[in-house]
């Protein structure tokens, strides 16, 4: 049962941090921690797929901080998460034999972690009178949280 949480949790860092989470998912497949060998998601194994997912999440954590950033429920933005979410979750459930599963709840936790992550920032920065605290807290979030899931599996 663990794995389905987890899958679903990697949605919800997608949802917040699209990159955050593929990043972390193609380590915990480097690492053998997600075995993916013999899937379609073999090449989120591969060397050199953390490294570039790692620097996708390092320019999306800068980006996310500039004023014309769009909003993450603007079409592109949150179907990004969504494939996000579901990729990473698909990773995730491998480890345990549940690819699909995992891309289902991936996806779920993607539509989660999007609307509710703008939720909780957008109240955050209402709290802070700014939005730079806030998005602070969503990245520290973000990047903890997938750290905890892929040491959990």
């Amino acid at each position: 049962m663990i794995i389905y949480a987890l899958a679903l949790l990697i949605g919800v860092v997608a949802g917040l941090r699209a990159m955050t989470a593929p990043a972390a998912a193609s380590w915990a497949a480097y690492l053998g921690l997600a075995p993916v060998s013999g899937t379609p998601l073999a090449f989120m194994g591969a060397a050199v797929t953390p490294w570039i997912f790692t620097v996708l999440a390092v320019g999306e954590l800068i980006t996310d901080q500039l004023p014309r950033t769009p909003s993450r429920k603007v079409p592109l933005q949150f179907g990004g998460r969504i494939i996000s979410g579901g990729l990473s979750g698909a990773t995730i459930g491998a480890a345990g034999g549940v690819l699909v599963a995992g891309l289902v709840l991936g996806v779920i936790g993607a539509v989660l972690g999007t609307l509710g992550g703008y939720e909780v920032r957008m109240r955050l920065a209402r709290l802070f009178g700014r939005d730079l605290p806030a998005a602070l807290i969503e990245d520290f979030v973000a990047v903890a949280g997938a750290f905890l899931i892929v040491k959990a599996l």
